[in-house]
């Protein structure tokens, strides 16, 4: 298990981190979330050494963190760290031999990622060579050559197609499956909510909200009402007690309002005005989830 403890950073007047703490476990996957400067970089970056708190501990399985137990773990940067000029296959074995693996073992660990993540047939190519997409693609097959124990990943969906999000989305789950203690970061929380069963909020260098996707929006005291109406304005929903309007387009609308709101006065109010092709009432998304957790 992965353990951050109250820890704090502070570049000149700058807090990056606040007494942050959290908590990662094998076979856990974590969406780490927050705005931009909030800390998350810094709190990854923690765990490999390329940042010192100035208080806090980080720790795997109760351990402080060293060499060691570092070759164990995969980091995959949000600024690209590969070398361009490098063919794909030598980048990873490369990478591999210094996480300890024979060349032999190395070799075979990049024919596997390559394959795994589609791109066998770019073993030979310069990265330069490569798509933004795919250079993402084979980040994420340098952090994986040696099979960590715990992989940490900074906006890994960044400048990927759909296919490319599926792939390794699909490949994220499956490690955690496995065993592998997954935590990364992103600003697709769409796509981390459909990812992950957990996540922390990190906000001005203190995680502010943690836990299960589902618990933190059932705990929420907000509730949305989503109304379409076949034909018709929205102008029904303007200025109702209780509500807010929070979107709007064409006759569709949808409000916050609290879990206590009069359905049935609400629904009364919609079809007075046209035909309701849809009501729904429903906990907040992530994304509103996050607003309301960083006050944004």
């Amino acid at each position: 298990m992965l353990d951050l403890s109250n820890l704090s950073k502070r570049y000149g007047p700058v807090a990056a981190l606040d007494g942050c703490s959290l908590s990662l476990a094998r076979g856990q996957l974590l969406g780490f979330l927050g705005p931009n400067g909030a800390g998350k970089t810094t709190a990854m970056r923690s765990v490999f050494g390329l940042v010192s708190p100035d208080l806090g501990s980080v720790t795997w399985d109760g351990r402080a963190i060293g060499p060691e137990l570092r070759h164990r773990f995969g980091y995959m940067p949000e600024q690209r760290g590969l070398y361009a000029r490098m063919r794909v296959h030598d980048q990873l074995v490369y990478f591999g031999r210094l996480h300890g693996l024979s060349r032999t073992d190395a070799g075979a660990a990049a024919d596997r990622w390559l394959g795994e993540l589609g791109l066998s047939d770019r073993a030979t190519s310069r990265l330069e060579e490569l798509s933004h997409g795919n250079q993402q693609r084979i980040q994420l097959a340098v952090s994986l050559v040696h099979d960590p124990e715990l992989l940490v990943l900074d906006e890994p969906f960044s400048g990927l197609d759909p296919i490319g999000v599926e792939t390794m989305g699909d490949l994220l789950r499956r490690l955690a499956a496995d065993g592998v203690a997954v935590m990364f970061s992103s600003h697709q929380l769409d796509l981390v909510e459909d990812l992950c069963e957990e996540v922390a909020i990190i906000d001005r260098g203190a995680i502010v909200l943690e836990g299960a996707v589902r618990t933190l929006r059932t705990a929420s005291p907000r509730r949305y009402l989503e109304v379409e109406l076949r034909r018709g304005d929205s102008s029904w929903a303007d200025d109702l007690p209780g509500t807010e309007v929070v979107g709007r387009e064409g006759s569709r609308i949808r409000m916050a309002t609290t879990d206590d709101a009069d359905l049935e006065s609400l629904a009364g109010r919609a079809a007075a005005a046209g035909e309701i092709t849809q009501f729904s009432f429903e906990p907040p998304s992530l994304s509103e989830v996050f607003r309301e957790a960083v006050q944004r």
